[in-house]
């Protein structure tokens, strides 16, 4: 997972936890956070496994 994709999940957590432990519980500032937290994730899986694809098919391509 990428460096800015890391930071960004962290701050969406640091937010669901901000949203959690305020006095007056903000639902739609937690699931607003958990749903970009999600995306994240989901984004960065597909990205790994373009990747991951990628260095096959090169890999593929170097064995003929």
């Amino acid at each position: 997972m990428d460096i800015v994709l890391l930071i960004i999940l962290m701050l969406l957590i640091t937010g669901m936890i901000i949203a959690v432990t305020s006095d007056p519980f903000v639902p739609g500032l937690f699931y607003t956070m958990l749903g970009g937290a999600i995306i994240v994730i989901m984004y960065g899986a597909i990205k790994n496994r373009r990747e991951q694809k990628e260095l096959r098919r090169q890999r593929r391509r170097s064995k003929k």
